[in-house]
């Protein structure tokens, strides 16, 4: 099933958007051509740091500012791409100093400051392989991405450090130089003040002669068991990171651009780091954690014209209350995206309604590196889809066989959402497991592993996980379809639905909802819940249990995981946890 396309939006035209005739790019896009939208390395090759930061000083943008970076404590710091491609110099004249080569593995550990993402830009302009890790992380998790990494040099704060490094560092001999942005006095044994190397680092060193296919990004993903999978991505990706920047997200060189993703993940990478710094812009970073006033003072303040956040943090500004919008100046704000995980309609619709335009959806995932799927800025938004695929971009409905895959063709009809390789983003493989990266791919298709249907104007909507969907007297139902219709009752802020086993259904469904401020958990609300959900979808697919809670369990990157809640009232394993951040058992 899909939401009903009564709801269309179509965003006014505020500046003329890149996207402007979605069928006609489609139809005749040519990856030949598309790759000119970077420069190249001028003795050959690619280099993302190149084509986030130096070229921008042939084009004539060294003083435009690159990067503005507002502390926590109110402070605020500029670099222009000038002075950004200079320290990212020094920091690949530190790497090159301490002896590492081409293909070496440089690990961050650390928040949203400044140094951090000069190290990234640096480490890839020394030729070294960059993973950035969630500073929330705890020790173990810490010390199993590394070992799979095969970590040289870990950037991070003494801090962090102390608290979760030095006690296992000896476990990891392959670790030569832990790098401290913030050294004290009594730097712990075996680092390094990382600002005294930068004092005497070369701001001139050339970019490393690295090629489309050398390594550059390792991103770690969780799966529901086993250990992290590594996902190896290239230098090509910067192509299809300019690209998707310019066509999904809308971005121009004049705009003011802010990405609330955490640098830990892969959207803090693609979207927060390489895409707007490829194509010219000024971002903003925020070291503040989370707070919907403080969030609309950077909005304002920053005149913001671009805006690019998390479900998560969508529905905790729709819980902070629609008055607290109008108390700021947000005129310059031309276009809002989310990510993350699928975007209920309702909170589209509360973007129409508060800021006068909607927010617009996407879908990719940590192996595609790249926005697959999006809700365009000059077309038809349609809420809760997940859109149509980027020029360049193959998507499929598909089913697996023994022979192979099946094409679904009939519209509304679900199956297994599947891309055609070759994008420039596309990972390479899972570092050291080449079998689980086999098995993601058939007959030249990656296998999301997302059920979706496809409408018949061709936008994609979301089901469910594979191994999240239920099946409940012959009907096979997606939780994300069961959630949404809870999200639409005034008193929800966030919902998780899960199968339960049942000895005459097979599985029935539970919700866990968390509430707004104002409503209060008792029987009285969960029988007007129940009753809601029976009217909107019907007595077989409704909840059949709902439990209140303060928290739902959710990972670094806000999606709320339906499989931990689902193992805790089963009494089963629960898995890989590694990047769960908020939780309420």
């Amino acid at each position: 099933m899909r939401f009903s396309d009564i709801n269309k939006i179509q965003r006014p035209d505020l500046v003329t958007a890149n996207l402007s005739d979605y069928a006609d790019y489609y139809l005749n896009f040519d990856w030949d051509l598309a790759n000119q939208c970077i420069d190249g390395l001028p003795q050959g090759g690619i280099n993302i740091a190149y084509e986030a930061v130096d070229r921008h000083l042939l084009h004539g943008l060294g003083d435009k500012v690159a990067i503005r970076w507002l502390g926590k404590t109110g402070s605020q710091q500029e670099f222009t791409y000038r002075q950004l491609a200079e320290q990212t110099s020094r920091f690949a004249s530190v790497l090159s100093s301490l002896g590492l080569h081409k293909g070496d593995r440089v690990f961050g550990l650390a928040g949203r400051t400044p140094a951090l993402y000069i190290a990234l830009l640096g480490s890839l302009k020394c030729g070294c392989v960059f993973s950035p890790l969630f500073s929330a992380f705890g020790p173990q998790p810490i010390r199993s991405r590394m070992e799979l990494g095969d970590a040289r040099v870990l950037v991070t704060t003494e801090r962090l450090y102390r608290k979760k490094v030095m006690p296992w560092r000896k476990d990891l001999p392959g670790l030569e130089h832990v790098l401290l942005l913030d050294a004290s006095a009594d730097i712990p044994s075996g680092c390094t003040d990382m600002s005294q190397l930068m004092a005497v680092a070369d701001p001139a060193f050339p970019v490393a002669a690295t090629g489309p296919e050398d390594m550059a990004l390792l991103h770690f993903t969780s799966g529901t068991t086993g250990t992290p999978k590594g996902a190896v991505h290239c230098h090509e990706a910067v192509i299809y990171h300019t690209l998707s920047g310019h066509f999904a997200l809308d971005l121009h060189p004049e705009d003011i651009y802010w990405c609330t993703a955490d640098p830990g993940w892969v959207t803090g990478t693609s979207y927060g780091i390489i895409a707007p710094l490829s194509i010219g812009l000024t971002m903003i970073i925020d070291e503040a954690e989370f707070d919907a006033t403080h969030w609309y003072k950077v909005l304002e303040q920053q005149q913001v014209s671009v805006w690019y956040t998390a479900p998560t943090a969508i529905r905790m500004l729709m819980k902070a209350g629609d008055d607290l919008v109008g108390k700021y100046d947000l005129s310059n704000l031309r276009f809002m995206a989310s990510v993350g995980e699928p975007l209920n309609p309702e909170a589209v619709l509360w973007g129409q309604r508060v800021f006068g335009q909607p927010f617009h959806d996407n879908w990719w995932q940590t192996e595609t590196g790249g926005i697959m799927l999006a809700n365009f800025a000059a077309e038809t938004v349609k809420p809760g889809s997940m859109g149509r695929p980027l020029p360049g971009i193959t998507a499929a409905i598909v089913t697996r066989n023994t022979q192979g895959l099946s094409f679904i063709d009939t519209h509304d009809e679900v199956g297994e959402l599947a891309l055609k390789s070759g994008w420039p983003s596309m990972f390479r493989t899972y570092l050291n497991a080449e079998a689980r990266y086999n098995a993601c791919f058939c007959d030249g298709w990656y296998l999301s592993g997302d059920l979706a249907c496809r409408d018949e104007d061709g936008y994609y909507w979301f089901i469910g996980r594979s191994d999240d969907v239920i099946k409940t007297a012959g009907h096979l139902i997606g939780p994300f379809e069961v959630e949404s219709i809870l999200l639409q009752h005034p008193a929800v802020v966030e919902a998780a639905v899960i199968g339960k086993p049942d000895p005459v259904a097979g599985e029935v469904i539970k919700a866990f909802v968390a509430l707004k401020d104002g409503f209060t958990a008792d029987d009285v609300l969960r029988k007007a819940l129940l009753g809601h959900a029976r009217k909107h979808l019907g007595s077989a697919i409704a909840p059949k249990e709902i439990d209140f809670r303060n928290n739902l369990p959710k990972t670094r990157s806000g999606k709320i995981m339906r499989r931990l809640l689902k193992a805790r009232e089963l009494g089963l394993p629960e898995g890989d946890i590694s990047t769960l951040e908020s939780d309420e058992k």
